[in-house]
């Protein structure tokens, strides 16, 4: 072999050598230089678990803020009860572990515990009870320092029904139709009157469904989202005022009503499968939120098609807001909540899983979801804070 064609050779391996350590180096499609992202370690509440999993989100963080998220799944509730380590949910140092195994006295500041930038509750009472500082006479654990944070992701408490039923409950004066075909729930009072009394379906004109009156949820004294509609439902009574005068009474009658609310599952997308399986006669009105039937008509578009005819999402007047809050303690915290506010990842909440983000209510392209659901959610009540909820969930407890 001549001179020129060893030196050919050469060149050619070099090419292939150096194509070859590119494509290693890069990270695919993003165009980032692997190893030089920023782990951001969340401890985060569920209801988004598609949400911040999702490839496209992760590789805009990825290639425009070079972060890595890890997202470590935590109940609301534990986030104020144990230490907001990674050891708590058994990850991290494998000695931490053995130790709150063995009762020792572990918090947040004991050396070597693997801590967290972030929470990303599901549950905005929690969001803003962690601010607060510990009680410990309730056994509450010491808590990280907030530093930034807010709203990050949004969706109203619905109805989900049939048309069928919609119809009747128009012609009951409970349910009111509007210009742009959205369903509006107009008289929530006369609804839970109609339960607390028990009023049967046949009573309203739908022969076909056995039974009393019902609306299923997710049980308030296990599950966060049964807890905000009952939280709603509080407020309805109290005319979106809640104080300690008349309380007592308000929360009798929901003991009452939940009383007749028979079997409840204990998670929304447990109870949204069973309405979309069993249809009018199995579940003839459900609580859920807004984003389930987006993210179902995203996720499978020929069920969506199947039920898209017969479903009706009923808005109560007024709703209640469930918020996830991003609470950030350090600055990669920040960094990852600042990075949640992009443009495109927004979109893709809304657009793929149907949360609303950025400013509450604000307006929303609705026109590729084939069912009727408002650009804006107009009338809502407040959250309510942690010591109405407690007073609430230990009253339907006793």
């Amino acid at each position: 072999m001549n001179k020129k064609k060893i030196i050919g050779v050469i060149i050619f391996v070099v090419l292939i050598l150096l194509i070859v350590g590119l494509k290693f180096l890069f990270n695919g499609e993003t165009g980032t230089i692997s190893g030089n992202y920023t782990t951001v370690y969340v401890a985060t509440g569920g209801g988004k678990e598609d949400f911040i999993a999702d490839e496209d989100v992760n590789k805009i963080l990825k290639k425009k803020y070079k972060i890595e998220a890890v997202y470590d799944s935590w109940s609301n509730g534990k986030t104020i009860t144990l230490p907001l380590i990674r050891e708590s949910v058994g990850l991290g140092s494998q000695s931490i572990i053995d130790r709150l195994s063995n009762k020792e006295s572990i918090s947040i500041n004991t050396e070597g515990v693997s801590k967290y930038d972030a929470l990303f509750t599901s549950d905005q009472r929690f969001y803003d009870y962690y601010k607060l500082s510990p009680n410990k006479d309730a056994g509450e654990s010491d808590r990280y320092t907030v530093l930034d944070g807010g709203l990050t992701l949004n969706t109203p408490i619905v109805i989900y029904s049939w048309k069928d039923v919609a119809d009747k409950l128009i012609e009951q004066e409970i349910v009111t139709k509007e210009e742009d075909g959205v369903y509006y729930i107009t008289n929530m009072n006369k609804l839970m009157n109609y339960i607390l009394e028990g009023k049967t379906w046949a009573d309203i004109g739908l022969n076909d469904l056995y039974g009393n009156i019902n609306i299923a949820s997710t049980d308030p004294v296990s599950s966060s989202p049964g807890a905000t509609y009952y939280g709603l439902l509080l407020s309805i009574l109290g005319n979106g005022q809640i104080t300690d005068e008349g309380l007592e009474d308000n929360l009798s009658k929901l003991k009452q009503f939940y009383q007749k609310s028979g079997y409840m599952n204990n998670t929304p997308a447990d109870l949204f499968e069973r309405y979309l399986k069993t249809g009018m006669g199995g579940e003839p009105m459900i609580v859920d939120y807004e984003k389930s039937l987006i993210d179902f008509a995203n996720s499978n578009p020929n069920g969506f098609n199947q039920v898209k005819d017969d479903i009706v999402v009923l808005y109560p007047k007024p709703t209640i807001w469930n918020s996830h809050c991003y609470a950030a303690f350090s600055d990669n915290g920040k960094k990852l909540y600042n990075a949640l506010q992009d443009e495109e990842i927004q979109q893709i909440a809304w657009e793929k899983y149907g949360f609303r983000t950025g400013i509450t209510g604000g307006n929303y392209d609705v026109s590729s979801v084939d069912i009727a659901i408002p650009k804006t959610i107009k009338s809502t009540v407040t959250s309510l804070k942690m010591d109405y909820y407690n007073k609430l969930i230990d009253y339907l407890k006793n």
